[in-house]
């Protein structure tokens, strides 16, 4: 089993990036895919959630309407497409995977991927 991040990187206020999770090792559609993030000094904390079957997604309220969280199942690859960013944004991003659909908290994941860096900064 295996979930792959990637695509953080350093980026100024205002702008925009994708992250990328691949899985691997396990039926990807089968699970509802969860994305948190973690700042220095910070608790993780939740940030997107799509679901199992028919992609409904949700976010936390500090990100709603900036970032939007898609999924491929044929290439087994979730995204989170991430726009205005903020310096608040700055964090480690994880993207983790929940067999009984939905949630916001993080023990009810059970595969996580190894995190990519995401710095918000003029």
């Amino acid at each position: 089993v295996q979930l792959q991040a990637s695509g953080g990187g350093s980026v100024q206020p205002g702008g925009s990036l994708r992250l990328s999770c691949a899985a691997s090792g396990f039926t990807f559609n089968d699970y509802a895919i969860g994305w948190f993030r973690q700042a220095p000094g910070q608790e993780r904390e939740w940030v997107s959630c799509i679901s199992k079957h028919d992609d409904t997604a949700t976010y936390a309220e500090s990100v709603k309407g900036r970032f939007s969280i898609t999924r491929d199942r044929d290439k087994n690859t979730a995204y989170l497409q991430m726009n205005s960013l903020k310096p608040e944004d700055t964090g480690v991003y994880y993207c983790a995977v929940n067999p009984d659909g939905m949630a916001m908290i993080a023990s009810r994941f059970r595969y996580w991927g190894q995190g990519t860096l995401v710095t918000v900064s003029s």
